[in-house]
């Protein structure tokens, strides 16, 4: 038999009465296995249980990967410009994971001892005539019987578990359930699409298994349903490409909020956001552009979405420096096109590139110390070199003895003006971008690598931007737009149509 048994299962109002249903689940539990020669229960968000050494009122915080507006402010999505392994740093950055308070309702910590205790195996002689009789005519009670009992515990949140429940003797196994590879994904659409009627080819199953890496079984369903509902508002009973993607992109992003931004705001959300494509384009070969929106949604006023291209497991420095490039690229393009101006939008690309900056400089050996940051703070030693050396003229070791905030200050710095540099030489590119931006408000990442590299995209034909006489009806308009930026009015030059 299989017994289940619920969070809140030990929930209770007085004092004692969680401890009563432990022993009143495992008396069953035993009857089970003696009727049945086995018995398997199922604890379901085993955290609940709690942690005995640490006890707050607010429990454990726990960042969930579709919210980082928590990190990032609603200015600008910053995290959408970063791999799925650089905003999980910044979420632990962030938020601090505190333990589970109280365990088991109002029955406080006595819930889990009891569970614990249930859990260790030693049971008393059972039975009346076992345990009185025998006593009294001088035999020794019997021993109990063994009882097969599989008890298997799934959370979400394994760090709030008490280390007593997962030490040899109760919990003996741990499995860690990571993101389905891309073999599994592709078997595992292939299987949620066999109930459905679809046009997709193997090709375009392949592709999306690619832009979906870190979804899970239930996500890809989801995906599936929600492209069923797409196509069946459409007058249709097939789903076909446009109708996934657009779940994808539902899913992934929520519905947009379909309000108009003024001309001028529009125009200088188009040019942020094609700013950070044309640098992820340029620089980054460890991900692939999914999608640039200006759309607004309920957190952000637009963003470029980027996937990994393969299933990576390590990071390298050229790689966080690129991601670092296309945060800061915002900033230094909003001043190169708006003439030094630049908005609060970029507040959120900011903490990111300074988060990630940090941790190189301070942990992972890519800046020009080795020692780190965090043992050093961790022993009360102290930043390498604190700033109090290299003061002397002609000292060659003063950059290795600058305090840590200077050193990522002169990083930052060394990379902005790189990435100014870049958007320098690719100003058409990102003009262009910008344009097509607001005449689709919503690209593809094969129409955005279109636009830029003047091809055939599945939506918009890139050609055109090449040409001359085009790139100069949309630097004329840009200029207006600024114009009528810094004169709070509307542009005086209508944006161009191809």
């Amino acid at each position: 038999p299989f017994v289940f048994v619920d969070p809140g299962a030990f929930n209770a109002m007085f004092f004692g009465v969680g401890v009563m249903k432990v022993k009143s689940l495992f008396r069953k539990l035993r009857k089970l296995a003696l009727r049945y020669g086995g018995v398997v229960v199922f604890f379901d968000e085993a955290d609940s249980l709690g942690n005995r050494g640490n006890i707050s009122s607010g429990g454990p915080q726990r960042f969930d990967g579709k919210s980082q507006s928590a990190i990032f402010g609603d200015a600008c999505h910053g995290g959408n410009y970063l791999s799925e392994s650089a905003v999980s740093i910044l979420a632990r950055e962030k938020f601090v994971v505190g333990g589970a308070g109280g365990g088991g309702g109002g029955g406080g910590m006595g819930t889990l001892q009891s569970l614990l205790t249930e859990l260790s195996g030693l049971k008393k002689p059972r039975g009346f005539f076992n345990r009185i009789v025998r006593r009294t005519l001088g035999l020794r009670p019997k021993n109990p019987p063994k009882y097969r009992i599989l008890v298997v515990m799934a959370t979400n949140m394994p760090e709030a578990l008490d280390e007593a429940l997962l030490r040899p003797g109760r919990i003996d196994r741990m499995y860690r359930v990571g993101y389905p590879s891309k073999a599994g994904r592709i078997r595992t659409y292939e299987g949620y699409l066999a109930k459905v009627s679809h046009s997709l080819t193997e090709a375009e199953i392949d592709k999306l298994a690619t832009i979906t890496p870190y979804a899970t079984g239930a996500t890809i369903k989801d995906t599936i349903n929600e492209a069923l509902i797409t196509a069946i508002r459409n007058g249709r009973t097939s789903i076909t490409w446009p109708d996934v993607i657009k779940a994808k992109q539902l899913k992934e992003l929520g519905p947009s909020e379909d309000v108009e931004y003024i001309e001028r705001e529009r125009h200088a959300v188009a040019v942020h956001e094609a700013c950070h494509a044309v640098m992820a384009h340029r620089v980054r070969q460890h991900m692939a552009i999914d999608l640039a929106t200006i759309e607004k949604g309920s957190d952000y006023l637009g963003m470029v979405a980027s996937i990994p291209p393969d299933d990576q497991f390590t990071r390298w420095r050229t790689e966080y420096e690129s991601d670092i490039l296309v945060s800061l690229a915002s900033l230094a393009g909003e001043r190169l096109f708006f003439d030094g101006d630049n908005s609060s939008g970029v507040s959120g690309d900011l903490e990111s590139a300074t988060t990630i900056a940090s941790l190189m400089e301070g942990q992972w050996g890519m800046g020009s110390t080795i020692s780190s940051h965090a043992t050093a703070r961790r022993f009360e030693m102290g930043s390498p070199g604190g700033g109090q050396g290299g003061k002397s003229k002609g000292d060659t070791q003063a950059n290795m003895r600058m305090a840590l905030a200077d050193r990522i200050e002169q990083n930052l710095g060394l990379l902005i003006v790189k990435a100014e540099e870049i958007l320098k030489k690719n100003r058409n590119e990102v003009l262009a971008l910008a344009h097509a931006l607001e005449i689709h408000k919503t690209l593809s990442g094969e129409d955005v690598a279109a636009v830029i590299d003047g091809t055939v995209g599945s939506i918009v034909d890139g050609r055109p931007y090449k040409e001359k006489a085009l790139l100069a009806q949309i630097e004329r308009y840009h200029k207006a737009a600024v114009s009528a930026h810094f004169e709070h009015r509307t542009p005086d030059v209508e944006i161009p149509h191809i």
